[in-house]
């Protein structure tokens, strides 16, 4: 309408007439002032800000999309949409392999020069933002930006409103429902240079991310997975059709280096600790993050929801023990007597090393 209108005046006076012609007949009229005051004043109260499509702090890779949104409004580092990024999405029921790679992928990505984005979900999404978050990551949410879906993740809703960007189409105080989750991800996947696919299933919504990218002329990659694992059945059928495969961060770069021009590593950002269940990475991994909590701070589970952690997670790829007992934040004595308990039932296979994966 600005580009057919010229203003954006001319076009707020001309939409009740053509709402009017529409074959719904729906009665489309404006906000007053007072009304769009009153949400500019709840938007800076929450600490976030209006971008508009068309400014200069909007991301420039999403302007050229064809259903871009009008308005995002934007909480953190806005100066981090300016950034080149790359999008890291895969399966909420992740194993804990495919965390530990989509972590260890967007921290090298990172230091590579690319803002990680993605969409707060658990799994997969909350893993990728964790591992992004010393040098930039942006989540795009289905509701308003003052809203934590899903709860679990409020400790990396925090860190990422602290250090990195949260985004949203959405007004504020809006609560995520199905339909919005689809018209998200367009958003995820026409911000980034290209989508990294983790772990998806067959209809999994991070298919969605990486068909929208496809329509917008973006990249996508994808990290094979075992033919045994319904999680890898998605990303399997992407690298059939022509997705690039990914094993490191040194593929994806490879691919986007033409796209990156002389762009400069992101300077990593002061730590903080993050009390995020699940997502926790280790002194061993080297990554130096901070966010270990003390012994103390683990917090006792329940047996029933200690199995349903551990079997989450596992997989036909074998994984360590003591990566599990780093992921399910329980204790190694704990881990052990539920991995003997499902070893009894037949679910669980040991292999040497002090490894497990599932039957």
């Amino acid at each position: 309408m600005l580009r057919r209108f010229g203003s954006a005046r001319a076009a707020l006076d001309v939409l009740p007439r053509l709402a009017r012609r529409s074959e719904r007949g729906t009665a489309l009229h404006a906000p007053t002032r007072a009304e769009a005051e009153v949400e500019l004043a709840a938007i800076g109260r929450a600490g976030a800000r209006l971008v508009c499509w068309g400014e200069p702090d909007y991301p420039s890779a999403l302007t050229a999309v064809e259903d871009a949104p009008p308005i995002l409004t934007v909480l953190g580092e806005i100066q981090l949409l300016q950034r080149p990024m790359i999008a890291v999405v895969g399966a909420r029921n992740a194993s804990a392999n495919g965390r530990r790679l989509a972590r260890n992928l967007a921290a090298e990505l990172g230091q590579g020069g690319l803002v990680v984005i993605s969409g707060l979900a658990r799994g997969i999404d909350a893993a990728a933002h964790l591992g992004g978050l010393d040098t930039g990551s942006i989540a795009v949410v289905a509701g308003g930006v003052d809203i934590v879906y899903p709860e679990e993740n409020r400790g990396l809703y925090d860190a990422l409103a602290r250090r990195g960007a949260i985004v949203a189409e959405l007004p504020l105080g809006t609560e995520p429902q199905a339909r919005h989750f689809p018209r998200r991800n367009r958003i995820i996947s026409g911000m980034a240079l290209g989508v990294i696919v983790v772990e998806a299933a067959a209809r999994s919504g991070s298919l969605i991310t990486a068909r929208c990218a496809l329509d917008q002329g973006r990249e996508v990659f994808a990290v094979p997975g075992s033919p045994l694992d319904p999680r890898a059945r998605g990303c399997n059928d992407l690298l059939r059709h022509g997705a690039t495969l990914t094993e490191t961060a040194a593929d994806v770069l490879a691919q986007l280096t033409p796209q990156l021009g002389g762009v400069e590593p992101l300077r990593p950002l002061p730590s903080v600790a993050i009390p995020v269940r699940s997502l926790l990475p280790s002194p061993a991994d080297g990554e130096g993050s901070g966010l270990n909590p003390a012994p103390s701070a683990i917090e006792p589970i329940a047996e029933e929801d200690g199995l349903e952690l551990i079997l989450e997670r596992l997989g036909p790829t074998p994984v360590a023990v003591d990566e599990l007992v780093r992921q399910c934040q329980m204790s190694a004595a704990a881990v052990a007597t539920l991995l003997l308990e499902l070893e009894l039932a037949g679910r669980v296979e040991r292999h040497p090393g002090n490894l497990v994966s599932s039957r």
